[in-house]
């Protein structure tokens, strides 16, 4: 399965915000085995919400959008997410009826728009929140402040699923430049992928769909490679 993860925000793009979403979606997915290929942060601007969600749409098997979500007048990507599917933004009768049956609220205490969903989308009810997220055709859109997103995530989870794959670091005081040979060795002798990450000395970080695989490929590397032991 592959997804893209769209976060949506100024104060993201302008630095007022860290994006904690993307990242915490993007491990989330990845232990899923969900491969995500895209990440891309957009500002509250209807226009380039559905341009960015109709070309994703298109090209990926999900798309997960946080942010801007509400009444308020940058609360915009329920608009931006309707405008890429031709839709309107309607109120949505199962998001008022949750709100008040479950969410403890009365109708008329909600702010006026908080129910609105592009036509036709299933509702993802906010357990943490007020404001609802929502499915349409494969672009699930949910709350930008993280508790409510990690919530609504983590209800409709199981509908993101792909090859799970295992992982073994391996840590070396070489530079990163002198250790292409053993990666590019040890990729012709096991069937894995190798992430490289220097910092406090170099992180390897091999991957493959087999345990057995991955923990071989590792040994591989530790015999061959530089460290602090």
């Amino acid at each position: 399965m592959r997804v893209a993860v769209v976060t949506v925000g100024d104060e993201l793009l302008r630095g007022d915000t860290v994006d904690t979403n993307a990242t915490w979606l993007c491990d989330r997915l990845d232990e899923r085995g969900v491969d995500v290929e895209r990440v891309t942060t957009l500002p509250d601007r209807i226009a380039d919400i559905a341009r960015v969600v109709n070309e994703y749409h298109a090209e990926y098997d999900a798309v997960v959008v946080t942010g801007g979500l509400g009444p308020t007048h940058d609360d915009v990507t329920m608009e931006g997410v309707a405008a890429a599917f031709g839709r309107d933004v309607e109120p949505h009768t199962e998001a008022l009826e949750w709100l008040t049956e479950h969410g403890g609220y009365h109708a008329a205490d909600l702010t006026e728009g908080t129910t609105d969903l592009p036509a036709g989308a299933r509702m993802i009810p906010n357990e943490v929140g007020v404001a609802p997220g929502a499915v349409v055709g494969s672009v699930y859109v949910l709350p930008g402040v993280p508790e409510e997103m990690k919530a609504m995530f983590e209800s409709i989870a199981r509908e993101f699923e792909g090859t799970p794959t295992y992982s073994e670091t391996v840590h070396t005081t070489e530079p990163e430049s002198q250790l292409l040979d053993r990666i590019r060795g040890v990729q012709e002798e096991f069937d894995v992928t190798v992430g490289s990450y220097p910092g406090d000395g170099v992180r390897l970080k091999i991957t493959a769909v087999d345990p057995a695989t991955v923990e071989a490929a590792a040994d591989w590397l530790r015999d061959r490679v530089e460290s602090e032991d």
